[in-house]
C-alpha cells in the first residue's frame, strides 16, 4: 500500500512490529474473540456445521471484516471446524468423519450430544489479521474429553508463559510439551503456530514441542499464534481426500486452544482474550 513503510525483518526473516501496530492487532483480535463468543450458545446437538459457519460468516461481514479462510489456496468456508478426531481445518457442510468409539450414525454435518469441536476464525480487520481458535462441546463431554480439553488449554497458556523477550521459541514448544508429556497426552507435530498480522501466515514456525534454548529469541514486537493441538492418543495424523481435513491417526479424540499474542517489552500481550470470558467451554 502506497505510504506504508516496508515491514521490519530481523535476522531470523521475523517482522518486528511497532508500538503503533499493536493497535492493528488489538481491534482484529478482539473481534475474532467476539466471533468465537458469539457463536458459542448455537454450539448445541442437532445443529449443522455449515449453520455455525455461515453465523461467523454474516457476523464477520456485518462488523466490517473479511473471514481469511474463505477462498484462502481454495479453502471453501468462512471458518475451520474440526470435531471429535479432526485435528484441524475440518470443513463445515461435509460429513463429519467417525471417530474410535463413535456411537452414532454420521451421514452429514449434525452435531450429536457429546461432540467436542473446535472453531477457528480469522477475520481481516482494516487489514490486520485476528486469528483464534477455541473448543465447543454439544450437550454434555465424556470425563475424558472433557479432561483432554483442560490439558489442552492449560498448554497452551503454560506455553504463552514462556513469552518474553529473551526467552526462545523452543522454549514455548519445550514448556508445552513436558506438560502435555506428563498427562499422558500427545501433542501434534504436523501442524504448528505461526507468524501473522497484516498477513495470514509468516515467520516464524511456532512449534508445540522442543528443546529448551533452541530456536529464534523473542524480540519486542513479534506477532505469533500459539495453538497446540493435543491427542488422546498417538501424535500422527493424516489428511483426507479433501486436501484439508486432519485426523489423528489413530482416530482418538483431538483438541486444540489459539491465541494470537504480541511480545511486549516485559512479556506478552493476548490479542484474543474473549471479552465474555467464554475461552473455555466447561468452566464458569
Amino acid at each position: 500500500m502506497e505510504g506504508r513503510q516496508a515491514p521490519r525483518l530481523n535476522k531470523d526473516g521475523i517482522t518486528i512490529h511497532s508500538a503503533e501496530e499493536f493497535e492493528g492487532m488489538r481491534r482484529a483480535g478482539r473481534l475474532a474473540a467476539e466471533i468465537l463468543d458469539m457463536i458459542a450458545p448455537h454450539v448445541v446437538p442437532g445443529v449443522k456445521l455449515d449453520e455455525l459457519d455461515q453465523i461467523c460468516h454474516d457476523f464477520m461481514i456485518a462488523n466490517n471484516s473479511v473471514p481469511a479462510t474463505l477462498d484462502y489456496k481454495g479453502y471453501p468456508k468462512s471458518s475451520c471446524i474440526s470435531v471429535n478426531h479432526v485435528v484441524c481445518h475440518g470443513i463445515p457442510g461435509g460429513k463429519i468423519p467417525m471417530w474410535k468409539n463413535d456411537k452414532h450414525k454420521r451421514t452429514d454435518d449434525t452435531l450429536f450430544d457429546g461432540d467436542i469441536l473446535n472453531i477457528d476464525v480469522t477475520c481481516i480487520l482494516d487489514g490486520w489479521f485476528g486469528d483464534n481458535s477455541r473448543m465447543y462441546v454439544a450437550g454434555k463431554p465424556k470425563p475424558y474429553a472433557e479432561r483432554l480439553i483442560q490439558v489442552t488449554h492449560d498448554a497452551l497458556m503454560i506455553g504463552i508463559e514462556q513469552v518474553k523477550p529473551g526467552n526462545t521459541f523452543g522454549d514455548i514448544g519445550a514448556a508445552i510439551q513436558r506438560y502435555v508429556e506428563a498427562q499422558g497426552c500427545s501433542v501434534v507435530r504436523d501442524f504448528c503456530g505461526h507468524g501473522l498480522g497484516r498477513v495470514f501466515h509468516s515467520p516464524p514456525n511456532v512449534l508445540h514441542y522442543g528443546r529448551w534454548g533452541t530456536g529464534p529469541v523473542l524480540e519486542e514486537g513479534m506477532f505469533f499464534t500459539i495453538e497446540p493441538m493435543v491427542n488422546l492418543g498417538r501424535p500422527e495424523t493424516k489428511v483426507l481426500a479433501d486436501d484439508w481435513t486432519a485426523i489423528t491417526r489413530d482416530k482418538k479424540l483431538s483438541a486444540q486452544f489459539e491465541h494470537s499474542l504480541g511480545v511486549t517489552a516485559d512479556g506478552f500481550e493476548i490479542f484474543t482474550e474473549s471479552p465474555a470470558g467464554l475461552f473455555h467451554p466447561t468452566q464458569p
